[in-house]
């Protein structure tokens, strides 16, 4: 059983918006368990709409590249901001995006691959750490690809070309021409990056969540003290408004707040006179589900110069 401290509470209240006291509250029930917590005011309704990406503060940067009918995508980790700023960590983000295009997205490959310097990836990455004197961190790489098509970038929040806190990759397979589909994919993965979807379509959603989703409503469905069947009902009702709205081609178009992506793209393809498949997609954002503690750095930068500091 965790404590409940000042630090967890103002946790909590960030993730959920939730008021200070249903905090404290919510933590006192569940014994100071954080994910239990949230599930927990969210039950009593008073959390406010999940959020569906990490508060966390982890650094670094995510990289697309494009080549042909491929898209990649890599996430690569610093302790700090600053680091995402350096040259030599923007460049070697970038040539390895470049061999997860080439190579795949297979870590192990990806580690063991030949870079400019002559160096695999891991020992360049190791050599990075020395240098640049802060740790970091490959963490994740996804490449997609079609038979015929395209596959279209996004990058938000960009730091330099290819280069930023959210990367997408949308996989359109089609004969339609670049004309029809590079903004088509633009406006999908823009979307992608607003929304977060949890995967392509309903029946892909994982079972887990979905379980802990059907607990959750039916906890909340009990207490209306509605007849078994009603809120068996309910239940059932909250669980399909869930996978749509979690679904990517379920979705409502952020632009417009009304069209499915799956009627926008027929939409496009029927315009194009020809057929459109979104396929896949992908979307890394930075220090998605990373915990990081927060630190105060003015008072690390005083400890470390050896200077005595003040007591309150």
């Amino acid at each position: 059983m965790a404590e409940v401290t000042a630090a967890l509470v103002k946790e909590l209240r960030e993730k959920s918006g939730a008021g200070m006291m249903d905090c404290k509250k919510a933590l006192a029930e569940t014994g100071g368990e954080m994910d239990a917590a949230m599930d927990w005011l969210r039950t009593k309704g008073l959390a406010a709409a999940a959020k569906k990406s990490s508060r966390t503060a982890a650094e670094g940067l995510v990289g697309i590249a494009v080549a042909g009918t491929r898209g990649a995508a890599i996430e690569v980790n610093s302790e700090t901001d600053f680091v995402a700023k350096n040259d030599q960590f923007q460049a070697f983000v970038r040539e390895a995006t470049g061999i997860v295009l080439a190579e795949g997205d297979d870590m192990a490959v990806i580690k063991a691959a030949t870079m400019a310097s002559g160096k695999s990836v891991e020992e360049q990455l190791t050599n990075n750490i020395a240098t640049i004197g802060e740790n970091q961190n490959l963490r994740r790489a996804r490449r997609l690809e079609v038979s015929a098509g395209a596959v279209v970038p996004y990058v938000h929040n960009a730091a330099a070309p290819g280069l930023g806190k959210i990367g997408v990759l949308v996989a359109l397979e089609s004969t339609a021409g670049a004309d029809v589909l590079e903004p088509l994919g633009k406006q999908i993965a823009m979307h992608v990056a607003a929304a977060f979807p949890l995967a392509l379509r309903e029946e892909e959603l994982d079972a887990d969540v979905i379980e802990r989703e059907r607990a959750i409503a039916t906890e909340k469905a009990s207490e209306s003290g509605k007849p078994a069947d009603i809120i068996a009902k309910m239940v059932e009702g909250a669980i399909a408004k869930y996978r749509k709205e979690n679904a990517l081609l379920s979705q409502l178009l952020v632009m417009d707040g009304k069209t499915k992506i799956a009627d926008f793209v027929a939409q496009a393809a029927k315009a194009a006179g020809a057929d459109i498949q979104l396929t896949d997609y992908v979307r890394f954002q930075l220090g998605e589900g990373i915990e990081k503690e927060a630190s105060d750095f003015a008072a690390e930068v005083a400890a470390a110069s050896g200077v005595p500091q003040p007591t309150a």
